[in-house]
């Protein structure tokens, strides 16, 4: 399969998990609007309440971040920048992003942004790393 056409089917693949997200996310505050706007019977009902909520939040938090990313790659998509690695600017292959389709980088430098952090100097690094 050409890489274009696997870049196609992603498209798709990625706007039905944003629309999901959406979605999700939705519900997720509705939940916790529901949990706050509810009159506590006792210690016991405030705790679990607390401790749904906590969940919520948590849950709220972690689609929000995979939703900015994908529509990230989505807009990657619109301007023919998507599928390269932000930092070394090669091709991510194609296995990574049909595992992982908002990939920003390749697996060399995913690694080295794991174990440095996102802010190491990329352009000395980059030497070391693909010289």
């Amino acid at each position: 399969m050409a890489r274009k056409d696997a870049i196609a089917k992603l498209k798709s693949v990625l706007v039905s998990r944003r629309d999901a997200l959406r979605k999700a996310l939705d519900g997720d505050f509705s939940a916790l609007q529901a949990l706050r706007d509810q009159a506590s019977g006792d210690v016991v009902d405030f705790a679990l309440d607390s401790a749904q909520d906590e969940l919520n939040s948590q849950l709220a938090e972690v689609e929000s971040r995979e939703l900015k990313q994908i529509e990230l790659a989505i807009s990657k998509m619109a301007d023919g920048s998507y599928g390269n690695c932000e930092i070394c600017e090669k091709n991510i292959p194609l296995a990574r992003l049909q595992a992982l389709p908002y990939a920003s980088h390749c697996i060399a430098c995913q690694t080295k942004v794991e174990t440095l952090g996102e802010g190491w100097n990329r352009e000395e690094e980059n030497d070391e790393i693909f010289s």
